[in-house]
C-alpha cells in the first residue's frame, strides 16, 4: 500500500509556502520516508489558490495504485488558522492535522490539533537522516534547495535545556525543511484517526478512477508546479 503524508509550511509576505510529500514505508528497522515531491509557491500566492492546489494534489495522490487515504499536516503557527479552516470547509479527501510550533518540552494535542516543540520537529529529521531513513528523489526540481537548507540546519541544546536554532526561521529560508519535518513528525508520532479517515484506510471508491485523475509520475517530475 502507498501511504502519503503531506507537510505544508505556510509562509507570509516575505516567506515561501512550501509543501513536501513523503511516502511512508513501515519497516522493522523503523519507518522510512521517501520525499516524492517538493513544492515552493511563488511569493504572494493567495492562500485560497494554495488550498485549491493542495486539494487537487491530494486527489491525484489518492488515485495512485494501492493508495490509502493521504494525510495532510499544516503548520498553524502564525497565519495558519484561517487556511486550516478553508481545508476543513472544503472537499479534502485526506486526514487533516494541524501543528502549532511551540517552545515547550512536550507535544500535546486535542483531536487533530497538535502543539509540538520546535526541538521535536528538528530531532525527528536528524534521527531519520542519521539512520538513513529519509531520502529525497534527486530528480525533483527543489531537491538541491532542500539539500542546502539541510546543510544550514543546525541545532544545539543549551545548558538550560532550551533550544537555540542556527537556521530555524531566522535569516535563511528553511521552509522546505519544515514541510519535511511536519510530515515526518506526524508519520512517527501523530497516529490517530481524523475526520473518519484512519491511517492506512482504503481510499473511498470515488477516488479510485485513475482515468478521472491522472496518476502522478514521481520519476519524471515536470516543471516547478504540482505534477499534472
Amino acid at each position: 500500500m502507498r501511504e502519503y503524508i503531506i507537510g505544508l509550511d505556510l509562509g507570509q509576505a516575505q516567506d515561501y509556502t512550501a509543501l513536501a510529500v513523503a511516502e511512508r514505508h513501515a519497516d522493522t528497522g523503523g519507518n522510512r520516508y521517501d520525499i516524492a515531491w517538493l513544492q515552493r509557491f511563488a511569493l504572494g500566492t493567495p492562500y485560497p489558490a494554495i488550498v485549491a492546489a493542495v486539494v487537487a494534489l491530494v486527489g491525484r495522490l489518492a488515485a495512485q495504485p494501492d493508495a490509502v487515504v493521504p494525510t495532510l499536516v499544516v503548520d498553524m503557527t502564525g497565519v495558519g488558522r484561517p487556511v486550516v479552516d478553508l481545508f476543513r470547509q472544503g472537499s479534502l479527501a485526506a486526514a487533516l492535522h494541524d501543528i502549532t510550533i511551540t517552545g515547550g518540552d512536550t507535544p500535546t494535542h486535542e483531536g487533530a490539533s497538535w502543539r509540538v516543540p520546535k526541538r521535536d520537529l528538528v530531532s525527528v529529521v536528524k534521527v531519520l537522516l542519521g539512520g538513513e531513513r529519509l531520502k529525497v528523489a534527486s530528480a525533483l526540481p527543489e531537491a538541491a534547495m532542500l539539500t542546502r537548507e539541510l546543510l544550514n540546519f543546525q541545532v544545539k541544546i543549551t545548558a538550560l535545556a532550551h533550544d537555540a536554532y542556527g537556521a530555524w526561521r531566522e535569516g535563511t529560508h528553511d521552509d522546505l525543511v519544515l514541510a519535511v519535518a511536519l510530515a515526518a513528525w506526524l508519520g512517527e508520532y501523530g497516529r490517530e484517526p481524523v475526520q473518519g479517515f484512519a491511517f492506512g484506510a482504503r481510499v473511498p471508491s470515488a477516488y479510485d478512477d485513475g482515468n478521472a485523475i491522472r496518476p502522478l509520475s514521481w520519476s519524471r517530475p515536470s516543471g516547478r508546479g504540482f505534477p499534472q
